[in-house]
């Protein structure tokens, strides 16, 4: 059977890099993203580096669409490997999309995905270094984690903005929390996925140089702080993140499961420093 990968996001910036990274280890890699135009011509530049290229445009949150996506895949081969870079940023939407994008669409795709699931086949989500900030501002309400642990509830926006007040509606605290529910997600999965050998992790980018990232620093002048806070003093690229996902795609990974990785400079260390004060003695 043919080996399949998959590239969500795969139009551009970290999904685009994700797919040139997975395109030569794959039989197959399917590459995935709402923007029609990007796609095909991520898809034309990708020809060549893999047995074959399949581009799919849908939108994550469109169940019946992601269903779909799951028959073509099993069409195709054995699921391999999975980077699910798709998403959006905070200055992109309001918060019920960001939620319902970030989150609730990565729930759709890993129940879809679920039955495909064979030893070998490893799955990256991406979350943000945003989930792990939250902890500076003291420990999360579990009310709140215990929405955002059944994203799949029909009524699921509505409870989060009861749990989480009014303060929800601002998209950068929606972002973070979603990207919170996509770490725990990951987690319980990886339990689920484990007897039939699969494995699941989320990657947490901090400070990276793509399109949406530069986005971000034009309206929101806090990334700019954290710039300066994050030790190695530079972003990072979209490449160094493809390079951990191909990593914890391969079988060099074999053992790495229901774990969050930090790809962020450092920026979450210096930031928790910064916030405890200097140690005693120091």
């Amino acid at each position: 059977m043919s080996t399949v990968h998959i590239a969500t996001g795969a139009g551009r910036g970290m999904g685009r890099a994700c797919a040139d990274r997975l395109a030569p280890t794959a039989d197959v890699l399917v590459v995935v993203d709402r923007d029609e135009t990007a796609l095909g011509a991520a898809a034309d530049a990708l020809a060549g580096s893999a047995a074959r290229i399949v581009p799919v445009t849908l939108d994550v949150t469109d169940a019946a669409a992601v269903a779909a996506l799951a028959d073509q895949v099993q069409g195709l081969g054995d699921l391999s490997g999975v980077a699910h870079a798709a998403g959006i940023s905070p200055t992109m939407a309001d918060w019920r999309a960001v939620l319902d994008v970030d989150l609730v669409g990565t729930a759709l795709l890993i129940d879809a995905l679920t039955p495909l699931v064979t030893p070998g086949t490893a799955m990256v989500c991406f979350a943000s270094m945003a989930a792990h900030l939250m902890g500076l501002a003291g420990p999360t309400d579990p009310a709140i984690d215990a929405v955002l642990d059944d994203p799949r509830a029909p009524d699921f926006l509505e409870r989060m903005r009861e749990a989480g007040g009014e303060g929800i509606e601002e998209p950068g605290i929606a972002y973070s929390y979603a990207k919170r529910g996509v770490q725990r997600l990951v987690r319980r999965t990886a339990i689920a996925w484990g007897p039939r050998g699969g494995r699941i992790n989320s990657m947490s980018p901090g400070l990276i140089d793509t399109p949406m990232g530069r986005q971000e620093f034009d309206h929101q002048p806090v990334m700019a702080v954290m710039l300066e806070q994050t030790p190695l003093r530079r972003e990072g690229s979209a490449d160094e993140l493809a390079a951990v996902v191909a990593f914890l795609c391969s079988p060099e990974a074999g053992y790495v499961s229901g774990t969050d990785v930090l790809v962020d400079g450092g920026c979450v260390a210096a930031m928790e420093a910064m916030v405890a004060g200097p140690t005693p003695g120091g």
